[in-house]
């Protein structure tokens, strides 16, 4: 599949419409404070299975929620997209922007995505206010994301089937200062649901 071409600058008559209803408006309606908590991690480290229990207790707690999970955001917004580094530049692009949206809305967004680069994590931190984007590193080691390997996707990397996988002939570039660590091969669930809701409240 094609890489992206480069994104267009702004054209000249394009000029954003200011929208009477503040983004606080929308929050106070939904009494909470709307956040993005972006899960970042290597394949099979637990991110999609972390973001929907999350988003399970936040919901009991009678929160305004929704999952960004790659896969699914692969499925339909992002489909046109190969998996070239170019390519998945652009997918977190779109992912952060969707995310910041939804925060603007009043949601709490919890965004479940490999998302290897520094670089992309940091542009996606910029489009929110200070405070609104929490970064959680899902910090399981590489070999219990092999072991684990849900989607059989090490496995075929590593027979040379799928080429540019992170964390085998690809690179993934930790978190340097994430807001939250979490490792699924020695940390409980529960423990880190509570770990993550700590986190929102405290911040």
């Amino acid at each position: 599949m094609n890489e992206p071409a480069s994104m267009p600058l702004q054209q000249p008559q394009i000029r954003p419409y200011n929208l009477a209803l503040s983004a606080a408006a929308r929050a106070e309606l939904k009494h909470q404070q709307p956040r993005c908590l972006w899960l970042t991690g290597l394949s099979g480290a637990g991110k999609s299975t972390l973001a929907n229990l999350l988003e399970l207790r936040l919901n009991e707690l009678g929160m305004h929620t929704f999952v960004l999970d790659g896969d699914n955001v692969r499925s339909g917004l992002c489909r046109d997209l190969g998996m070239g580094v170019e390519a998945r530049k652009e997918n977190i692009r779109r992912m952060a922007e969707v995310a910041r949206l939804m925060v603007e809305a009043g949601l709490v967004v919890i965004v479940a995505a490999i998302s290897p680069f520094r670089a992309e994590r940091d542009a996606a931190r910029a489009l929110f206010a200070p405070g609104q984007f929490l970064e959680v590193h899902v910090s399981t080691p590489l070999d219990a994301c092999a072991l684990r390997d849900p989607k059989g996707l090490y496995r075929a990397a590593r027979e040379g089937r799928i080429k540019d996988f992170t964390g085998l002939d690809s690179p993934y570039e930790e978190p340097l200062e994430a807001d939250c660590r979490i490792d699924t091969a020695s940390m409980a669930l529960p423990e880190a649901i509570r770990c993550l809701l700590q986190l929102l409240q405290r911040k």
